[in-house]
């Protein structure tokens, strides 16, 4: 196979939904950070063979979302772009598929972007209001269109919360903070545990933004209000977060009983990510130094109502398919769905037990040393953009690895649905 490298990559701040980006709906953030790949890169877009977007809240006014960001970034249009989504691997999906294309031969050059403006996410109206609106618009005589505005009833106008229903697993019925509740009960993972680890994200996130170390990976966004500063940093990250806040929060999700609150959960954000993965003599021939490259990935199915566990059979996957151990992982960025879902997985990635019930290779697995993860915050600070997330975490992952002059890591997520991703990263 012909050896795919990462060239550049780039991604927007990170800002709360409802907050700064409000009126930026997806296609614009993608075609912003787009811009600034390619800018950064110093790549012609004619040289771009195909886009991959990765994206969830998929805009209703722009169908092919990654068509509208490639065309707009002005990519060529007789360049070829599309959109995939699997929940909060879409920004992984969108890498491994653009390496899979170019080690394939298939292409030599593509655009990997994950986008969400979760401030975009509508809201509904039920199926019956829209029905009887139809026929109110069908009816041609006066007393037919009379009676079909007497049918309507005031509960026709209750409007469904398109980001509630998103984060609702229809398999299960279960929201997905529903899920972490579970995680913490099976592990006996305590809401001070939980606590503590959502105080730590804010902790390193903001220890990271004060020594400049996420500076490299975030472009500068400028505000179209006059007089506006330029944006050059997250927004979700609090430096002055303390355990006492966190601790007067209630239960979110299961209000008598629970553990999970907003505070020890991750940030409804608005954010993209993209990166330029290259053929290696391409990227010589353009003389591009490479940033690394992807040794590997898996994903791998798991139980709906314990989503958040899906790293630990990911991350088996990927490790049996290398020949590594989980040891051999310089640096580990484990997306910070929720603080119960990511102890969870840190006791399942150590428990002889549960992989050996569970059918996981528990010999590549085991305790993870907390000094090599999330070490610059994760999306409890940061925020969880469900597109851009998974590519967030594979630029994250290869600036720090740089910096730091280590050669290997490993990204990985949990899935809505019960899936989790898993990608071995190496610098180069």
């Amino acid at each position: 196979m012909l050896d795919a490298v990462i060239v550049a990559g780039v991604r927007t701040p990170f800002v709360k939904a409802g907050s700064l980006f409000n009126q930026i709906p997806a296609q614009d953030l993608g075609r912003i950070v787009v811009r600034e790949l390619l800018d950064r890169a110093n790549v012609d877009p004619a040289n771009v063979d195909e886009l991959i977007c990765g994206n969830v809240a998929s805009p209703v006014d722009a169908a092919n979302v990654g068509r509208v960001i490639a065309l707009r970034a002005g990519i060529p249009r007789e360049k070829i772009a599309h959109t995939v989504s699997r929940n909060c691997a879409s920004g992984f999906e969108c890498v491994t598929q653009a390496v899979d294309r170019v080690t394939s031969g298939r292409a030599k050059c593509v655009v990997a972007v994950g986008v969400d403006s979760m401030s975009h996410i509508p809201l509904f109206y039920p199926k019956q209001f829209a029905d009887k609106l139809m026929k109110h618009s069908a009816a041609r005589a006066v007393l037919q269109k009379l009676k079909a505005i007497a049918s309507f009833r005031l509960s026709d106008l209750t409007p469904q919360i398109g980001i509630k229903l998103g984060l609702t697993d229809p398999v299960t019925g279960l929201m997905m903070g529903d899920t972490a509740e579970k995680v913490a009960r099976e592990f006996g993972i305590r809401r001070e545990e939980q606590d503590q680890f959502a105080l730590r994200s804010h902790q390193l996130a903001a220890a990271a933004w004060k020594e400049n170390r996420l500076a490299s990976e975030v472009m500068a966004f400028y505000p179209e209000t006059r007089d506006a500063k330029p944006l050059t940093q997250d927004v979700g990250f609090r430096a002055d977060q303390s355990l006492e806040a966190l601790q007067k929060l209630k239960p979110y999700f299961d209000r008598r009983w629970g553990s999970v609150t907003i505070g020890n959960s991750c940030q409804v954000t608005d954010g993209a990510a993209a990166l330029l993965i290259m053929e290696a003599n391409k990227a010589r021939e353009l003389g591009l130094t490479p940033l690394g490259r992807i040794r590997d990935y898996a994903y791998a199915g798991y139980d709906p109502a314990r989503m958040g566990l899906g790293p630990v059979f990911a991350t088996s996957r990927v490790l049996q398919q290398t020949g590594l151990k989980l040891s051999d992982m310089q640096l580990i960025e484990l997306n910070e769905a929720f603080a119960a879902q990511v102890l969870g997985c840190l006791r399942g990635f150590e428990s002889s037990t549960f992989c050996a019930s569970n059918g996981c290779d528990g010999s590549r697995l085991g305790a993870i040393d907390v000094d090599r993860l999330n070490v610059n915050g994760g999306a409890i600070a940061l925020g969880h953009p469900v597109g851009a997330t998974g590519t967030r975490l594979i630029l994250t992952l290869l600036h720090e690895l740089r910096r730091r002059s280590l050669s290997r890591g490993l990204a990985t997520l949990c899935i809505g649905g019960g899936q989790g991703g898993a990608v071995v990263v190496e610098a180069v």
